[in-house]
């Protein structure tokens, strides 16, 4: 059995976006949290999946739970973001995500995942629910990697 320490969790949260509301500046920001992110999860060995909707990240984090502790408490304290809550916090036994960061944003290739999940009424209220946020980021993940010809993990 697992030290508890040590056990695989996952952790859902969102937050509000402090971001430069100039487009190019934007993706600008964007691109450098990934770069820092991807380095520093990969160094914490946690894999990600970060979801930029409306002016709301949203993202999943797994890895063990010191590690996503300390990551979490990272992100809290990180100007970029404001209002940050956990939605979910729990135990896995596998990861379901395949890299340290991936990032999303809707894109009109990606519209009908986004509206299928629904999250804009929930985010303008401020509750997010844990399993839309998990199978939107899971949806996102299979239509990258079926765009890749990858159609299938052993995670």
């Amino acid at each position: 059995m697992r030290n508890k320490r040590n056990s695989l969790i996952h952790l859902i949260y969102f937050s509000r976006v402090v971001l430069t509301a100039d487009p190019a500046g934007r993706v600008r920001q964007v691109n450098d949290i990934a770069r820092q992110a991807q380095k520093k999860n990969e160094f914490s060995v946690i894999t990600s999946f970060l979801i930029l909707e409306q002016n709301h990240f949203l993202q999943v984090l797994e890895g063990e739970r010191m590690s996503v502790q300390d990551t979490f408490a990272r992100i809290s304290n990180d100007p970029r973001h404001r209002d940050v809550h956990i939605i979910e916090w729990r135990e896995i036994t596998k990861r379901e995500f395949v890299t340290s960061f991936t990032t999303a944003t809707r894109t009109p290739a990606n519209e009908g995942l986004f509206q299928k999940a629904n999250l804009s009424p929930m985010l303008q209220r401020g509750t997010p629910k844990a399993a839309a946020v998990y199978a939107l980021a899971r949806a996102l993940q299979a239509d990258t990697l079926a765009k890749q010809g990858i159609d299938h993990l052993f995670v």
